[in-house]
């Protein structure tokens, strides 16, 4: 017995070692993805608001002409939109600007990556594919056997026959309640 828990020790030791980086990167992914209807995860947003001259112009091509003079833009939007008769979004990468023609008034939201979280999510996600799926697969499998390993780790009072059986069982009542609640309320 005594050399079946040094094994199992040295496998839960070297194994979570290796997991560490993978281990912080879906924790930290998981956290932001789990609040996304409180926030993007992914993108922030910066909100600007900036007042330009009324919009004279009659034709689409015309106004939307105008409203990139005024703003003293020279780059052609990606696209322009008009979702009722006086405003008119325009459509630049990673920003848009919506103008109140009547009165001048010019929302500029600018949409930027959320450095390090973004590429964290993508990871997260599985999002690249390929090579990623079996990678995610193997810290999966990885994340079994430390789990398992991890539980006759110790032995005695702190081990899986005393200390360790009452925090197991809390760990499985918590989903396993939440489930039951979730399925009957």
């Amino acid at each position: 017995m005594g050399k079946i828990r040094k094994w199992n020790n040295i496998l839960h030791r070297d194994i979570g070692y290796v997991i560490v980086a993978l281990t912080l990167v879906y924790g930290i992914s998981g956290i932001a993805v789990n609040h996304v209807q409180d926030w993007n995860p992914n993108f922030s947003k910066e909100k600007e608001f900036l007042e330009i001259q009324p919009i004279r112009g009659q034709t689409r091509e015309e106004i939307i002409r105008e409203t990139l003079s005024q703003l003293q833009i020279s780059e052609e939007p990606s696209n322009a939109f008009r979702p009722d008769s006086s405003t008119l979004v325009l459509f630049f990468d990673g920003k848009t600007y919506t103008v109140d023609l009547p009165t001048g008034m010019v929302l500029v939201e600018k949409i930027q990556q959320r450095r390090v979280l973004y590429e964290m999510n993508q990871l997260h996600l599985n999002t690249p594919k390929d090579w990623w799926t079996y990678i995610a697969d193997v810290y999966a499998l990885s994340l079994i056997v430390v789990t398992i390993t991890g539980v006759f780790v110790l032995k005695g009072k702190n081990g899986i026959t005393g200390r360790g059986a009452w925090l197991t069982a809390i760990g499985i009542v918590i989903p396993l309640g939440y489930w039951i609640y979730y399925l009957y309320s």
